[in-house]
C-alpha cells in the first residue's frame, strides 16, 4: 500500500491536509517535523507534504528540518510555512512581506505545471501569510502569483520539489483537492488503492492474527466508533469478544436502554454484552469538579477501573479494545507538533496504571467518515452508521463546570427536546421538498451553561440556569459552521425547553465555527 507522509510543522490544519490525502485514496500519517530523518527514510514513503504552522522560518528556533530531507528522491509538497521553510533551508529568502494576505484571494497558477493540471489559470485560494518568499532558491521557478505575492507558488520539477504559499487543504480553496490530487496520484504516484473493502479485510485478519485464541474486552458507548470497532472485532474473533456497556449516568435520555436493545440478547451482533450501571459511582467521583481536562481523565479512569472489575469477573482478559480514532490521536498531541486541543479518554485519559496486557484500537488510523464507510462495508444499519457522535465522556463535558444529577437531568430534558423538533422539521421538509434540507446539520446538542440568570416567569422572579444549542455543518469533524437552524424551528425549541425544563429560564444558539471553537464546548 503507498503511502503519504505529512510531516507537521504546527499547523492547525494537519488533520485536514491527511484528510484531503486520504480523499484520493491515499494513505497518510502525520509525524511531527521532530521525527528523525532515518525513521522517514524507513517508511517507504511516496511522498511527503510539509504542513503549515504559526512561526517565520528565519527565526532562531523555529521548526526546519535539514537538506537531506528533500534529497530523498521522495516528491515534496510544502504548505505555507512549509513551502517558506524549504526555500529557506534550499538557499531562497524569506521575508516579512509588505502586504499581508489573508482569506479568499484570487491566484494565477501556471497551468502546464503538473501540480495545476486541469485547475483553471485564474482559481480562487485561502491565503493566511505575514511572510513570503522574496528570492527562490536554485533550480526553482514561481508557478503561481496573486497581486501582492509574485511566489504563490514554486518548483524544482528536475527534484519533484514544490511549494505553495496558499492552502489547498481548506474547502476554501476549491481546487485544493485537485492539487494535492495532481500531487499524490500523478507527481508522487501512487496508485489510490485505499479503500475501505481493502481495510475491513485487512483488519480482520490483523485482528485475528494479534488476538489468537485469546479474550477481548470492548468498551461499548452505542456510538459510531465504537459500534464499528465491536463489529470489525466480532468478525474477526467472535465470541472471544466481551463488549461491556457502562451507564455511567452521563447519557442522552434513555440512551442506555436503546443502546441494550441493539448490542445485548437478541440483538444484530455475534458477541457477548454486559451492561454495568454505575451513574452513582461516576457522580461521586466528579462532584465538585469544574476543570474540563481534569473531568476527561477522571471519566477515562473510571471507565478503566469498571472494565478492570468486569473483565476480573469473565477470567483472563488480554486485550482492551477501544474505538479511538485518528483526530483522537492528533488532537491528544500524539500524531503530530500542533498543540494538545483536549484529551481523549481513549487516548490522553488513560491511567498510568491498566489491568491488560496490550490495547486493541483497530480504528486508530481512521476518520471519522472513514469509519462510518468501515461501518456499512461491515453491514451495520445505516440508521446506526449514521447516528450523531456521541462523546466517550458524555454529558460530562455538554455540562459546563461541576456536575450533578440535577443537572444531568436537565440538559438530557433540553437535548432530548431539540434532536426531537430537528427531526421533525427535517422530517416535514423532505415531505413537502422530496430532497434533504439545506440546512440539516451533521450534528446537534443541548448543552447546560454554567451561566444562571433572573428571568420572570407565572408573574414570579426566576433564578435559573441557560441551555445552549448548538448544531453545526461538517464533513469531516475537523472543521465546521453553525447549522442555519429555521428561526421557527429555534422558537418552538426554546419555549418546549423553558416550560418543560425544571431550572430552565434562558436558551441561546452557539454560532461558533470549528475552528475557532471545537464542536463540543469542553
Amino acid at each position: 500500500m503507498d503511502k503519504v507522509l505529512v510531516l507537521d510543522f504546527g499547523g492547525q490544519y494537519n488533520q485536514l491536509v491527511a484528510r484531503r490525502v486520504r480523499e484520493c485514496n491515499v494513505y497518510c500519517e502525520i509525524y511531527s517535523y521532530k521525527t528523525d530523518i532515518e525513521t522517514i527514510k524507513g517508511m517507504g514513503l511516496k511522498g511527503i507534504i510539509l504542513t503549515g504552522g504559526p512561526n517565520s522560518c528565519y527565526e532562531e528556533g523555529a521548526p526546519t528540518y535539514s537538506r537531506e530531507l528533500f534529497e530523498m528522491g521522495i516528491p515534496v509538497l510544502g504548505l505555507c510555512y512549509g513551502a517558506q521553510m524549504m526555500q529557506h533551508v534550499l538557499g531562497g529568502r524569506v521575508e516579512r512581506a509588505s502586504v499581508q494576505e489573508y482569506g479568499k484571494t484570487p491566484v494565477t497558477v501556471d497551468t502546464t505545471s503538473p501540480l495545476f493540471e486541469g485547475v483553471p489559470a485564474e482559481t480562487i485560494c485561502w491565503m493566511s501569510h505575514f511572510d513570503y518568499i522574496s528570492a527562490m532558491g536554485e533550480g526553482f521557478k514561481s508557478i503561481a502569483h496573486t497581486k501582492d505575492c509574485p511566489v504563490a507558488a514554486c518548483s524544482d520539477e528536475s527534484r519533484s520539489l514544490y511549494g505553495i504559499q496558499f492552502h489547498p487543504e481548506v474547502l476554501h480553496t476549491p481546487c485544493g483537492t485537485k492539487m494535492i490530487y495532481n500531487f499524490v496520484r500523478n507527481i508522487c504516484g501512487c496508485s489510490g488503492d485505499w479503500r475501505m473493502d481493502s481495510f475491513v479485510e485487512t483488519a480482520i485478519n490483523e485482528i485475528r492474527n494479534k488476538v489468537g485464541d485469546k479474550k477481548v474486552l470492548l468498551g461499548l458507548s452505542g456510538g459510531v466508533d465504537s459500534s464499528v470497532a465491536a463489529a470489525l472485532i466480532s468478525r474477526a474473533v467472535g465470541k472471544q469478544l466481551t463488549c461491556v456497556f457502562v451507564d455511567h449516568g452521563l447519557l442522552r435520555k434513555n440512551e442506555g436502554d436503546e443502546v441494550e436493545a441493539v448490542f445485548g440478547e437478541g440483538g444484530i451482533f455475534d458477541l457477548n454484552f454486559v451492561r454495568v450501571n454505575a451513574q452513582h459511582r461516576f457522580y461521586v467521583k466528579l462532584a465538585g469538579e469544574n476543570e474540563p481536562e481534569r473531568k476527561r481523565k477522571i471519566i477515562g479512569a473510571e471507565f478503566i477501573r469498571v472494565f478492570e472489575e468486569e473483565a476480573k469477573k469473565i477470567g483472563t482478559v488480554d486485550f482492551l479494545a477501544q474505538g479511538t480514532i485518528y483526530p483522537d490521536v492528533v488532537e491528544s498531541g500524539l500524531g503530530g507538533e500542533s498543540a494538545v486541543i483536549k484529551s481523549h479518554h481513549n487516548v490522553g485519559g488513560l491511567p498510568d496504571y491498566v489491568d491488560f496486557k496490550e490495547i486493541l484500537e483497530p480504528l486508530r488510523n481512521l476518520f471519522k467518515d472513514e469509519v462510518r464507510k468501515a461501518g456499512l462495508e461491515l453491514g451495520i444499519p445505516a440508521h446506526l452508521v449514521f447516528r450523531q457522535p456521541f462523546p466517550g465522556p458524555g454529558l460530562g463535558i455538554r455540562i459546563i463546570g461541576d456536575i450533578t444529577e440535577d443537572k444531568v437531568r436537565i440538559v438530557q430534558d433540553a437535548d432530548y427536546i431539540f434532536r426531537s423538533e430537528v427531526y421533525n422539521a427535517l422530517k416535514a421538509y423532505e415531505s413537502e421538498n422530496a430532497s434533504v434540507a439545506p440546512w440539516k446539520p451533521d450534528q446537534y446538542y443541548a448543552a447546560l451553561t454554567n451561566v444562571r440568570s433572573v428571568g420572570v416567569m407565572g408573574d414570579e422572579r426566576t433564578y435559573d440556569y441557560a441551555v445552549a444549542l448548538r448544531a453545526v455543518k461538517t464533513t469531516d469533524f475537523m472543521t465546521a459552521e453553525a447549522a442555519d437552524i429555521p428561526f421557527d424551528v429555534l422558537q418552538i425549541v426554546m419555549n418546549r425547553i423553558i416550560k418543560e425544563v425544571r431550572g430552565v429560564n434562558r436558551v441561546f444558539f452557539d454560532l461558533t465555527s470549528k475552528p475557532p471553537g471545537t464542536i463540543e464546548l469542553e
